[in-house]
C-alpha cells in the first residue's frame, strides 16, 4: 500500500479517537446534531488533502478528479453551514473542534501541529490588510479557547492553552497558558505527563 494511503488512514483514526473513537452515525445526521457536521467536515478536508496530494503529484488521471470534485463540494458545503474555512494541510492529525456557532479560519499560511483543539470563533489571520509571507507555527497538543485570535507571523509551542478571546500577536513558548489582548503569558505548566 502506497504511502498517501497510509497516511490518510493514520490520519483519519487519530482524527476519530479525539471523538471518543466513536463515528458520529446515522442517529445524528437525523437528529442534526452537530457532532456529525464537525466530523463529516473533518473528514472530507482530510479526502480533499489525500486526493489533492494525488493529483498534484503527477499520478492525477482523470478518474482522481471525480472523488477529489466530490470531497470538496461536501467539504465546501459543510464549511459554508458551520462557518468554518480551513484550508487543506494545515492542520496535522487528531484535530477536533468543540462546537459549532462562530467563525472558525484557518488560513493557508498557518501550520498546526498533532492534536490542535479549537472553539467556536479561532481565527489565524494576518496582522495587515495586504500581509504576504506571514506564517503561524502551531505545535503540538495545543488549545484554543472561544474566540482566540491569532495574527501576525507567530509560533506557538507545544502543550500551550490559548484562553478565550486572546489575541495573539507574539510568540508563545511551549507549556504555556496564554491570555489577554494581547495575549501575555499568565503560566507555565509544570505537571505535563508525557
Amino acid at each position: 500500500m502506497n504511502l498517501r494511503k497510509e497516511f490518510l488512514k493514520h490520519t483519519l483514526a487519530e482524527d476519530l479517537k479525539r471523538f471518543g473513537n466513536k463515528r458520529p452515525g446515522v442517529k445524528d445526521l437525523v437528529l442534526h446534531n452537530e457532532v456529525w457536521y464537525i466530523y463529516s467536515y473533518i473528514r472530507h478536508l482530510r479526502f480533499i488533502e489525500y486526493y489533492g496530494a494525488k493529483i498534484h503529484s503527477g499520478g492525477g488521471k482523470n478518474w482522481y478528479s471525480i472523488p477529489y470534485l466530490c470531497h470538496w463540494l461536501r467539504y465546501k458545503r459543510l464549511g459554508f453551514k458551520l462557518n468554518f474555512t480551513i484550508y487543506p494541510n494545515c492542520v496535522g492529525p487528531g484535530f477536533r473542534i468543540y462546537h459549532a456557532g462562530g467563525f472558525v479560519h484557518v488560513g493557508p499560511q498557518c501550520k498546526i501541529g498533532k492534536n490542535c483543539t479549537l472553539l467556536p470563533g479561532v481565527v489565524f489571520g494576518n496582522k495587515h490588510e495586504k500581509a504576504t509571507g506571514e506564517k503561524i507555527v502551531v505545535g503540538d497538543n495545543c488549545y484554543f479557547g472561544l474566540g482566540a485570535k491569532i495574527f501576525g507571523s507567530v509560533t506557538i509551542g507545544n502543550n500551550v492553552t490559548v484562553g478565550a478571546n486572546a489575541v495573539v500577536t507574539k510568540d508563545i513558548p511551549d507549556n504555556a497558558v496564554a491570555g489577554g489582548v494581547p495575549a501575555k503569558i499568565i503560566k507555565i505548566k509544570t505537571d505535563i505527563k508525557c
